[in-house]
């Protein structure tokens, strides 16, 4: 049990806490700083257009207190995070300054979880115990989306606030507690449409710990009066709002909306299910989650903070896993680890709270149950399914297992691997109780080393950020553009079709000039806001029959801009022109289709057509290229 002061006390709790307040500000220090450093080898964003859509709604705020995306308001998106990081666009002209000081928000936002898991781990724990887990929860891998422009950086520590605010309500369920949960909820909400789940958690958590401690439900509901209240009160309102503005109720769930579609398989939301716990599993180190599912098996245990956290931690976690799971299964098609890693306070806090009481927490029986269950979860994990260029970005714990197979693992074999290595972790999980410390380190060793793996491998966000910028921008200095146009300039940028989207993309966020994008194709993969544009006879851009015209013009090559070449990036084709009036394109292709994906080159039929328009002679280059897998040898 944990030891917690008489009330008035004051000076000798003071007394009590200030190591452990010296010992905290010292992990959540050296986390910022190894977090900086870290995200100084990120060369560029490269989660698109996630990044890019964070970095212009950051600037827009910055710059007029609005949300826009080029220059149109944008609802349904969360926008604590663009807050957040919106004083480095306010502080620094230069977008390279900006982009490093906007990781160092990051880097002292994403540390801060520190603190919410050593108070959460407070109710069970004492605060030797505490600390640790408070540096466990800033070393695991997930730590290193300080480096991208991502929500999960301030989401993270406001899941941690959530639960704690929870779990604080559910000890002492007075009406301030249960406000201050409710406003937990509408930070993180207002942060990632996803903390949807965190509603039903809400609803449920009182039920069930009226139940673990068998109390009669009806009486002791009526303490949570403000609570149900509000909720039922928030549901009306949500549905009388979205009938009054003709919009579905869906829409209150940003990027999650798709997940309420039709068509969606029992079956294959229990098999995502299945898929998303073994990687999770995996991602937190077997013997935490093994841990974590003991203390839910033995519910009734004689600690009240042990019942509190399971009541609280057992529906917000199932939630949020059926929540991601359903939306998996029909839309994203992968294991979306980066939407659950939040939970793994949880698992550590219970992996540390066993060791400490060891049997009397749960008994011996749920701990072997949980690391049986533990043991053989990754078993079902297809890891040639879901070992992609698609972990690199959402899957961190499967990036150890690609390492594995570019050392000659076969991916058939991987399930008895994992197999072996869960049961050797969960096997810790059994250890007498004089070698607990033993695990938490081994835990530590893990994730140190997945880390370094995920950031450094031939498969990393350090390979993957370069290789983004290397398609999008060749040149030294990123903000070329911005350097090359005069001051409070604005440049149009044309996307014709051919050359790399990573062009438009890394151009746009490391220059503040370039505005308006207008789309000479009509479709495009990113689903930003774009003037979709027509070509006359004569070159000229019409927009709804009206010129389109620019003081300054980006665009690749292909399209030969009437004006005068400002600048450009050769090694991927990007010309800066000025026009100062009408923008003419004077070459065009025909028969030439454009990227069918953001990395893809271009390819045609039979016949291709060029044009050029005011030609006075000269040499035109073609390249050709093919692809070996169309023929026989």
């Amino acid at each position: 049990m944990v030891d917690v002061p008489p009330r008035g006390s004051a000076t000798k709790w003071s007394k009590a806490v200030s190591p452990s307040a010296a010992w905290l500000a010292g992990i959540v220090v050296t986390s910022v700083l190894i977090r900086i450093v870290l995200a100084r080898h990120v060369a560029a964003p490269w989660i698109f257009a996630d990044e890019l859509i964070y970095s212009e709604l950051a600037k827009s705020f910055a710059g007029h207190g609005t949300f826009s995306i080029r220059g149109v308001p944008t609802h349904g998106l969360g926008f604590v995070y663009p807050i957040v990081i919106a004083p480095a666009w306010r502080l620094f002209a230069s977008m390279p300054h900006v982009y490093v000081a906007a990781k160092t928000i990051n880097a002292v936002v994403m540390s801060l979880t520190a603190v919410p898991t050593y108070f959460l781990a407070r109710h069970l724990l004492p605060p030797r115990s505490a600390l640790v887990a408070a540096a466990l929860t800033v070393t695991v891998p997930s730590m290193l989306y300080t480096g991208m422009l991502m929500t999960e950086n301030v989401f993270y520590p406001l899941f941690v606030i959530f639960v704690l605010a929870l779990v604080r309500m559910l000890e002492e369920p007075t009406p301030r507690r249960q406000v201050v949960v409710l406003l937990a909820f509408g930070l993180a909400y207002l942060t990632r449409a996803e903390a949807i789940a965190f509603v039903p958690a809400m609803a449920v958590a009182p039920i069930l710990l009226a139940l673990i401690e068998q109390q009669r439900l009806r009486q002791a509901l009526r303490q949570y009066a403000t609570l149900y209240g509000v909720l039922a009160g928030g549901v009306a309102a949500v549905f009388l709002a979205t009938a009054v503005r003709n919009r579905p109720v869906s829409s209150l769930l940003g990027g999650y909306a798709a997940a309420t579609g039709p068509g969606y398989s029992a079956h294959d939301v229990l098999r995502y299910l299945l898929y998303h716990a073994a990687e999770l599993d995996l991602s937190f180190g077997v013997v935490p989650f093994a841990m974590l599912l003991a203390m839910w098996f033995s519910p009734r245990v004689p600690s009240r903070p042990a019942r509190v956290f399971v009541a609280a931690s057992l529906p917000v976690v199932v939630f949020l896993i059926v929540e991601v799971s359903a939306f998996a299964s029909e839309n994203a098609f992968r294991i979306e680890e980066r939407d659950l890693f939040y939970l793994v306070p949880l698992a550590l806090i219970a992996l540390l709270r066993v060791g400490v009481d060891g049997d009397a927490v749960v008994g011996r029986r749920p701990v072997l149950a949980a690391a049986l269950v533990a043991a053989g979860l990754p078993f079902f994990l297809p890891f040639q399914r879901f070992v992609t260029p698609d972990a690199v970005h959402d899957s961190f714990a499967l990036l150890p297992w690609w390492w594995l197979h570019d050392r000659g693992v076969a991916f058939g074999s991987f399930r008895w691997v994992a197999l072996g290595f869960a049961a050797a972790c969960a096997a810790l999980a059994l250890l007498p109780r004089r070698y607990a410390t033993v695990v938490p380190a081994l835990v530590t060793v893990y994730f140190v080393g997945s880390t370094v793996i995920v950031e450094s491998g031939s498969h990393s966000i350090r390979a993957a950020s370069r290789d983004a910028r290397e398609a999008g921008i060749r040149r030294a200095d990123p903000d070329w553009v911005d350097r090359a146009v005069t001051a409070n300039a604005s440049v149009a940028y044309v996307r014709t079709g051919f050359g790399s989207f990573y062009t438009i993309w890394e151009n746009e966020f490391f220059n503040r000039s370039i505005g308006s994008v207008y789309n000479l194709i009509g479709s495009s993969v990113d689903a930003l806001p774009e003037t979709v544009v027509a070509r006359r006879a004569d070159g000229t851009l019409i927009e709804d029959g009206r010129i389109v015209r620019a003081e300054f013009v980006l665009a690749d090559e292909s399209a030969g801009v009437e004006g005068k070449e400002v600048a450009r990036d050769p090694a991927v084709g990007a010309v800066l022109y000025r026009t100062e009036g009408p923008i003419v394109l004077l070459s065009s292709v025909a028969g030439l289709y454009p990227n069918d994906s953001p990395s893809a080159p271009p390819w045609s039929g039979r016949t291709v057509t060029y044009t050029r328009l005011g030609c006075s002679g000269g040499t035109l280059s073609v390249g050709f290229a093919s692809d070996p897998g169309l023929f026989q040898s």
